[in-house]
C-alpha cells in the first residue's frame, strides 16, 4: 500500500485522525501573530493549505479574515470533507499530492499552512515541495509549517526502531501503512533556511491517537518569511 492509498483508507476509517471541524489552536495563534504583530491585511491575502484535510484551517483564515483560499489533499474522500464545511467559501479545494507541481501562478500566494502535512512525503516529493513554495509564495510571504520532531520523542523513536521507513528517520505506522519522517531541530533548519527567514521555531507538545490509545508526540512549530 503506497502513501496515497493509506491516507484514503485513513480518512475512510480513522485510526490516528481526529477529524474535528475547528481549527488547530496553533494555526489560530500564528493567525494573530500575522495580523498583531506582523500588521498583515489578510483582507487582500491568499491562503494556501497543504495537506488541507477537511479544511478546518483554511476555512477559518478565509471565514475570518482572508480573501481566498486554495486547499490541497491527496485523499479524496478529505476533499469531499472540506467542500462540505467550506461551502459558501472562496475556497477551491482540489484532490493533489503536494510533493508535485502545483498549478498555481508564480509569486500569487501570501500565506502556506503546511499543519503535519510534507512529513509524508518521500525526499524527492520534499524537494519540489520546496521548490514550488519559493516559487509560488509572494515576496515577503509568509510560511506555518508544523512538523513531527525526533528531539526528544520517545514514540518516535520507538517506531523508528520497531517499523522502519526506507529513508532517513521515517517509520511505517502500523495497522495504517502510512509513512512520515521526524525531524531534528537542525534538519528544520536546513531544509528551510535556504529559502526563507525562519522566525519562530519551536518545539510543541501534543498526543496522537493510534486505535483506542493516545501517545505523546513532540512537534516543531515555525514561522517562517519569503526572502
Amino acid at each position: 500500500m503506497n502513501n496515497n492509498q493509506a491516507w484514503e483508507k485513513e480518512y475512510q476509517q480513522p485510526q490516528f485522525l481526529t477529524l474535528g471541524t475547528e481549527p488547530l489552536t496553533v494555526v489560530k495563534e500564528f493567525c494573530k501573530w500575522l495580523r498583531r504583530d506582523e500588521k498583515v491585511d489578510l483582507e487582500k491575502c491568499v491562503v494556501l493549505d497543504l495537506g488541507c484535510g477537511n479544511g478546518k484551517n483554511v476555512k477559518y483564515f478565509v471565514e475570518g479574515y482572508a480573501k481566498s483560499g486554495i486547499g490541497y489533499d491527496i485523499s479524496k474522500t478529505a476533499i469531499v470533507a472540506a467542500k462540505k464545511l467550506g461551502e459558501g467559501l472562496n475556497i477551491n479545494y482540489e484532490v493533489r499530492s503536494i510533493g508535485e507541481n502545483l498549478p498555481i501562478e508564480d509569486g500569487s500566494i501570501d500565506i502556506v499552512l503546511d499543519v503535519t502535512s510534507s512529513n509524508s512525503l518521500n525526499e524527492s516529493e520534499r524537494e519540489v515541495y520546496l521548490q514550488e513554495m519559493k516559487r509560488v509564495l509572494s515576496q515577503g510571504g509568509y510560511m506555518f509549517v508544523r512538523t513531527l520532531c525526533l528531539d526528544g520523542d520517545k514514540n518516535a523513536k520507538q517506531l523508528i526502531k520497531e517499523n522502519p521507513g526506507s529513508e532517513k528517520d521515517t517509520y511505517v505506522l502500523p495497522g495504517v501503512g502510512v509513512t512520515e519522517r521526524v525531524f531534528t531541530k537542525q534538519d528544520i533548519v536546513d531544509l528551510y533556511s535556504e529559502y526563507f527567514e525562519i522566525i519562530k521555531l519551536e518545539k510543541a507538545e501534543g498526543y496522537q491517537k493510534w486505535g483506542n490509545q493516545s501517545y505523546k508526540r513532540n512537534y516543531w512549530v515555525m514561522y517562517a518569511k519569503m526572502k
